[in-house]
């Protein structure tokens, strides 16, 4: 059964070597962006979490603006570790060649939402291991891409494996989905 937070991946791979030299310069404006979009999103969340509580269901405008931030998160996680080329947008939409799919609000169990930010703990400590080893493993695409003008396929999918890890992550601890995270190494694309 395919979960209800989908990476796809359709990156063709080649790097340009001038915005991979100034990468760490480049992301700064998204993640000022990134933690503003993120202040409003944990208010969101708590109304969300209160709403999903009584009603078994996250509200669909809420779902949808914590759905964007998601893919907004993702593209500039992907555009920092090289795991994608172009500079994303800052609106989250899903024209990126590392994007992630959500699937519509779904009922959830009460006491699954209640109980969901204790439950999320190990996933969270997974994702954090994860995600520091991506940035370890980014000094080695950041100099890859920089000799070769593209990145390895494996080192990629590596990296794309984290990324939807963490999305997966972030997506049931934001009440998107009751489904919790999957180790599944398969990527969709």
């Amino acid at each position: 059964m395919d979960h209800p937070i989908r990476l796809v991946v359709t990156d063709d791979l080649k790097r340009s070597r001038l915005t991979v030299l100034f990468r760490g310069l480049l992301v700064i404006p998204h993640l000022i962006w990134l933690v503003l979009w993120g202040i409003a999103a944990w208010f969101v969340l708590i109304v969300a979490w209160f709403a999903a509580l009584f009603t078994k269901h996250v509200p669909l405008g809420m779902h949808n603006f914590l759905a964007g931030f998601l893919c907004y998160q993702v593209h500039v996680f992907a555009y920092m570790t090289i795991t994608a080329n172009p500079y994303p947008a800052f609106s989250g939409s899903a024209d990126y060649p590392v994007t992630v799919e959500i699937a519509p609000p779904m009922e959830q169990g009460r006491l699954g939402v209640f109980f969901r930010f204790l439950l999320a703990i190990p996933a969270f400590i997974v994702a954090g291991v994860l995600n520091y080893l991506t940035y370890v493993l980014v000094l080695f695409a950041w100099i890859l891409a920089l000799i070769l003008g593209r990145i390895p396929e494996g080192m990629r999918n590596l990296q794309a494996f984290s990324i939807r890890y963490h999305a997966q992550t972030q997506a049931y601890g934001n009440l998107l989905t009751s489904r919790y995270p999957s180790f599944n190494v398969g990527l969709d694309s």
